[in-house]
């Protein structure tokens, strides 16, 4: 292993080939030995697996401030130190407390007396209805200039955001960009007209029957009201009713309540460096998750990767100069307090950061990075590029990074998001599809290996 370790650091041996900035791409033997070697041994060890498999069993449902994030927390901390990861510590973060509670009902009432269910399930960050919920007409808007066009009548109604993601883009993130505000900001809109309730249109591609809830927020000086999410077959039926003029009522009952912040951690380990300690590369993904479904892909995936990438190198006996720190962030999907913590933390002061990498896409096969960075770094990461061609993640491009990485990127970090394959994730998105059933062991292991790689990459040769 001690041959590896020193054929890794020889001399690049460049083709004549040149990339788009002027930089030779690297096609060292070792660099390629260590391709191979990081490929050969996460895909027959699939190390991320078992990680990932014990965290959705221990904490499925792991929402900031809750038990379950608690014992996440342990259950990761001492994963870190079972395999071997250097100064295993955690960093104490006040996070958003908020609880569903045990009754969710959206009901349809016609005026035959007939009623109809839909399925549905509370806002992250919703208030509550009165005990016996509320009931009134539904007015049906696409957009927010449409609402504000229509705001006479939406007093004393309950409104329907039923603007669908786009199915002809092909990057399901676009899509989901383009609906996503309605989920956000809808209930704040709706109140400002009047409104007495909001209901939105699950951000998903998939037609079923679950929804899919996710964060929303209020606006100071105006009136919070309900707001929750129907699935889309719902969406479809509710919005045919009203198209035909149907004179339909629905009755919404939400049982969610607001808590005061908890304490709760980051997770942190490393391998320090050996030459330059306190120079630092991230490998990040965040620890809490919506209480619906396990988690798997959001973003129990990007947990078990960042912790994988770093045993994976373990095992390899690969030591690189600069340190590379697994950080598992706190409280990513209602309040970004985790990443916010790890950026003002006096624990920073001496370090220099020189990469942040995030996985909060899903666990799916991984096709390369986005960058968000000044000019000069995507140019040289494309050096390596046909190092990541080897494991079919040469897709290199500008972009955005990642929300728990965001706080440091803005003080001048490097950011890199691992962009995966990315069709099927808004199916399971913030629902109760997201399990880990829906999770293939060797996509997620590919994901590890190529953070691994572009980690060790990064700390040997900097940016």
């Amino acid at each position: 292993m001690k041959h590896t370790i020193g054929m890794l650091r020889v001399l690049i041996l460049c083709t004549p080939l040149l990339c788009a900035a002027g930089e030779p791409p690297d096609t060292s033997a070792a660099h390629q030995a260590l391709v191979r070697n990081l490929r050969a041994a996460g895909l027959r060890d699939q190390g991320a697996w078992p990680l990932l498999k014990a965290l959705t069993a221990k904490a499925p449902h792991r929402l900031s401030g809750s038990q379950g994030s608690a014992i996440a927390v342990q259950s990761m901390t001492e994963a870190m130190r079972e395999r071997g990861l250097q100064n295993v510590h955690t960093e104490h973060v006040m996070v958003p407390h908020w609880e569903r509670g045990n009754t969710e009902r959206a009901v349809l009432l016609f005026p035959d007396g007939k009623s109809s269910r839909l399925s549905v399930c509370a806002l992250g960050g919703s208030v509550g209805t009165p005990p016996r919920g509320i009931t009134a007409e539904v007015m049906e808007v696409r957009s927010f200039d449409e609402l504000a066009r229509r705001g006479e009548e939406a007093r004393g109604k309950i409104v329907f955001f039923n603007r669908p993601m786009d199915p002809s883009l092909f990057n399901t993130f676009d899509a989901y960009g383009g609906a996503v505000e309605q989920r956000s900001k809808g209930a704040a809109a709706a109140a400002k007209v009047g409104a007495i309730g909001a209901v939105v249109r699950s951000m998903t591609l998939a037609l079923d029957d679950v929804p899919h809830t996710g964060a929303m927020g209020y606006v100071e000086g105006v009136k919070k009201i309900p707001a929750a999410a129907i699935s889309t077959h719902g969406a479809e039926m509710l919005s045919a009713l009203l198209q035909k003029g149907e004179h339909v009522r629905l009755s919404l009952t939400l049982s969610c309540r607001v808590l005061p912040d908890a304490p709760s951690s980051n997770v942190l380990g490393e391998i320090t460096g050996t030459e330059k300690p306190g120079e630092v590369i991230v490998v990040g993904g965040h620890l809490d998750d919506w209480d619906k479904g396990m988690g798997a892909h959001d973003d129990g995936s990007g947990c078990a990767q960042a912790i994988e990438a770093l045993s994976l190198l373990k095992r390899l006996g690969i030591a690189p100069k600069r340190t590379i720190r697994a950080v598992l962030f706190m409280n990513e999907e209602n309040g970004l307090r985790g990443g916010k913590a790890y950026a003002a933390d006096p624990a920073r002061n001496g370090e220099r950061h020189i990469a942040l990498i995030e996985s909060d896409r899903g666990g799916f096969a991984p096709r390369g990075f986005t960058i968000d960075a000044d000019s000069t770094i995507l140019p040289r990461t494309l050096r390596w590029q046909a190092l990541f061609d080897s494991l079919d993640a040469g897709r290199i491009m500008k972009g955005y990074s990642g929300v728990d990485i965001s706080p440091m990127v803005a003080k001048g970090v490097p950011g890199f998001g691992l962009d995966v394959e990315n069709q099927r994730y808004f199916d399971y998105h913030h629902s109760d599809n997201d399990t880990i059933d829906k999770v293939n062991p060797r996509e997620l292991e590919l994901g590890a290996i190529v953070e691994a790689l572009l980690s060790y990459l990064i700390a040997e040769e900097g940016l």
